[in-house]
Formats: C-alpha cells, sequence, structure tokens
C-alpha cells in the first residue's frame, strides 16, 4: 500500500503549519525559547518556563521529521482509531525527549552559571558534533529512524504499539541529534539562527536513504542533489 499526494498533505500540511508557527513565535518573541539568562532562580516557575521553553524548541525543529511515521501510522491505522495511535505516538515520542531535554538543559544551566558569555562551550559542543556526525554509531541511529514497525489493529495491543513506536523512534532519533540540540542552547547569542540552521541539517539527513554504518560525513547530500536538479530543470526550460 502506498500514499497518493493527498493521502501525505493530511499528514504533512498540519505538521508543517504547526512547526511554522512555532517559529513565528520564536522569532517575534525569542525570550519565549526560555534559558538560564531569563530564569536564573531555579524555582518551580523559572523551571516549568525552562520545561515550555525545550517543548517548543522541539516542536519547531524535529516536527517536520516526524512526518514519515505520522503518515505509516494513518497508513497503518483504522480510521476511527488514527486520532488516537497519532496521540499515543506523539506521546511516547516527546516523553523520550522531555527526559533527555532535562539532562541538556541541566547541562545548560551548569554551562552558563560558570561561563555565561562565553562561546567555548558551544564550540566544543560543534566538535563532539562534528565526531558523532561522521561516526558509524550516528549512521544506526539515522537507519533505525527509517525503520517503522507493525502495529497491532485493535483494542490495547494497537494503542501500546502506537506507543512504543512513538518512544522507541525518540530514543533513535534522540541518539542521533541530542549534540545537535545542545549546541544553540550553549550559544550566548544567535539562539534562533542556529537552531534554523540545526533544523536545516537535521531534516537533510533524514532525507537520506539507510546506508551501512561507517566513518563518513552526512548531512546535505541529497538535498543538494535536490536543489542541483531543480536548477537544471529551470535552465533546460528557460
Amino acid at each position: 500500500m502506498t500514499y497518493d499526494a493527498r493521502e501525505i498533505a493530511r499528514i504533512r500540511n498540519p505538521v508543517l503549519l504547526i512547526s511554522g508557527g512555532t517559529w513565528i513565535l520564536l522569532l517575534v518573541a525569542p525570550r519565549s525559547t526560555v534559558t538560564f539568562a531569563h530564569c536564573p532562580a531555579m524555582s518551580s516557575g523559572a523551571m516549568s518556563l525552562l520545561a515550555a521553553g525545550w517543548a517548543m524548541m522541539l516542536v519547531a525543529m524535529m516536527s517536520p521529521g516526524l512526518i514519515a511515521p505520522l503518515c505509516h501510522i494513518r497508513l497503518r491505522s483504522f480510521a476511527s482509531r488514527r486520532a488516537r495511535s497519532i496521540a499515543l505516538f506523539i506521546a511516547g515520542y516527546a516523553a523520550i525527549w522531555m527526559a533527555l531535554g532535562g539532562v541538556l538543559v541541566a547541562i545548560e544551566l551548569a554551562v552558563k552559571w560558570r561561563a555565561a558569555q562565553s562561546y567555548l562551550p558551544a564550540a566544543g559542543v560543534v566538535l563532539i558534533a562534528l565526531v558523532w556526525q561522521f561516526s558509524p554509531i550516528k549512521q544506526r541511529c539515522l537507519n533505525r529512524c527509517h525503520a517503522h514497525t507493525e502495529l497491532a489493529a485493535f483494542g490495547a495491543a494497537a494503542d501500546f504499539d502506537a506507543l512504543r513506536f512513538g518512544m522507541t523512534h525518540g530514543v533513535w532519533c534522540a541518539g542521533s541529534c541530542w549534540a545537535l540540540m545542545l549546541f544553540p542552547m550553549l550559544l550566548p547569542r544567535g539562539h534562533v539562527v542556529a537552531m534554523a540552521a540545526v533544523t536545516v541539517l537535521i531534516f537533510s539527513e533524514r532525507l537520506e536513504h539507510p546506508m551501512p554504518p561507517c566513518w563518513r560525513w552526512r548531512g546535505f547530500g541529497k538535498v543538494k542533489r535536490i536543489a542541483a536538479a531543480q536548477a537544471r530543470i529551470r535552465l533546460h526550460k528557460a
């Protein structure tokens, strides 16, 4: 079974609309991505704001990468269960990323407590991210992100499979992207611009097909090929 364009659009358009709306909010009100600089006192209210800021960062950056698994759920679920299964998938996926967010935000707080205006921590994370980007482990995580498991059709088994699919996808997605996500968080300035650059990289590498794990660069390969093909088509028409 395959999707036609209309079926894909039923998932893609709302996801991109939500992601785009979040980006607009971040651009209009960048302080909505709350960091240590905005709430130095670790009250319960400040922690809630940090969690909300991390959640917004996730929605803006990671939503486009969920189009394929959400389409898989739509294809494999009965119409009466689609919304429920999608909600459970998102809940499982978000649970993994919110747990990882606690670790990354703790690192951010520790770094900014010691060196709030320094770019050195962010530069160090860039080096770590580059090594991770080249590594075979990164490719294994990306390959797993392409794996879409079978889902039960009825009852509690269907609910459990949708939730497990979301958590599993979240684990491999987090394994692939954790260093890239940490980099914008440690910048003293230019947080939203760095987020946008990382989002393009993450989305681009998800367009690549699974490959054997090895040491090699992963990133903009397919995007460059698509752009080159479009340029050739336009030149030919001209």
